[in-house]
């Protein structure tokens, strides 16, 4: 379930993955290898929370793609 902070509506890694279509390791790898950068925010559990820009973002490097050379 979404959280809002300040107006601002945050997602949680289990709601971001299949909005990105991504898997948590895949997200955490990424993060941890500086791919996308880390939150601003985490929940009183310690989860990431996403905003929606975040979430574009990540859906777009899980879009990327590159070229093949035969």
């Amino acid at each position: 379930m979404p959280v809002e902070i300040d107006g601002q509506t945050f997602y949680r890694p289990a709601e971001v993955c299949p909005m990105a279509g991504v898997s948590r390791s895949t997200l955490h790898r990424w993060i941890r290898e500086g791919v996308i950068p880390d939150t601003e925010y985490k929940d009183r559990n310690g989860w990431r929370l996403f905003s929606k820009k975040e979430v574009n973002r990540i859906q777009a490097e899980a879009n990327k793609t590159n070229r093949i050379e035969n």
